[in-house]
C-alpha cells in the first residue's frame, strides 16, 4: 500500500470536510475549496479524519491513491492556514509597486509590466524588490508564482531577473578576454 495514501489525515478544528459522490468539499476559517477527485478513489470522513481508500492494487489506482490524499491534506491546510509563494527581483531598477488591486512591475523592458488580476490570490510588496504571493489553493498559488517568474526569468551570468526567496541560481563564467 502507499505510504502516504494510508495516512489520515487530521481535521481540524472549525475545519469542515464533505464528499458527496467524487466531489470533495473543504470549509474552514480562510474559505472553501471544492475538488473533483477520480471516481475510483473513495473518501472516507470519521470522526476527526479523513481516509482514502482505494478499490484494488492496479497501477492506476496505486499512483491516485497517494496524489488523492496530498490533494485532499493541502485542500485542509489551505482552509486553515493558507499557502504563500515569495519572489525577488534581483536586478538595477527591477521594483514592484502596489497601486489599489493592480501590482506593476519594472524590469527592464520597454514598458511596465502589470500583473493579471486572480480570483483568490493575493499580492504583497513588502519591500521594492519583494513579491509575496498568497491564496488557500496550493496549485493556484504555485501556478500564479511561477506566471509571475517566467515574465522575466533569472540568467546565469548575473542572477538578474525573477527568482523565488530560496532559489540558487547556478552561475557560468562569462568570457574571458584574449590576450
Amino acid at each position: 500500500m502507499s505510504r502516504i495514501g494510508r495516512k489520515p489525515i487530521a481535521i481540524p478544528a472549525g475545519v469542515e470536510v464533505r464528499c458527496e459522490g467524487n466531489t470533495v468539499t473543504v470549509k474552514g476559517p480562510k474559505g472553501q475549496l471544492t475538488r473533483t477527485i477520480h471516481p475510483d478513489m473513495r473518501v472516507v470522513v470519521e470522526d476527526q479524519a479523513v481516509r482514502v481508500e482505494r478499490p484494488s492494487d492496479n497501477k492506476l489506482h496505486r499512483s491516485l491513491h497517494g496524489t488523492t490524499r496530498s490533494v485532499i491534506a493541502n485542500m485542509v491546510e489551505g482552509v486553515t492556514n493558507g499557502f504563500s509563494k515569495s519572489l525577488e527581483l534581483v536586478g538595477v531598477g527591477y521594483r514592484a509597486t502596489k497601486s489599489g488591486d493592480t501590482v506593476t512591475l519594472s524590469l527592464g523592458f520597454s514598458h511596465p509590466v502589470v500583473l493579471p488580476k486572480e480570483q483568490g490570490i493575493e499580492i504583497e510588496v513588502p519591500a521594492a524588490n519583494k513579491l509575496v504571493i498568497r491564496g488557500i489553493d496550493k496549485e493556484q498559488v504555485g501556478r500564479y508564482a511561477a506566471m509571475v517568474r517566467s515574465i522575466r526569468k533569472p540568467e546565469p551570468y548575473k542572477g538578474k531577473g525573477i527568482k523565488y526567496e530560496n532559489e540558487v541560481i547556478r552561475r557560468k563564467v562569462g568570457k574571458t578576454g584574449k590576450k
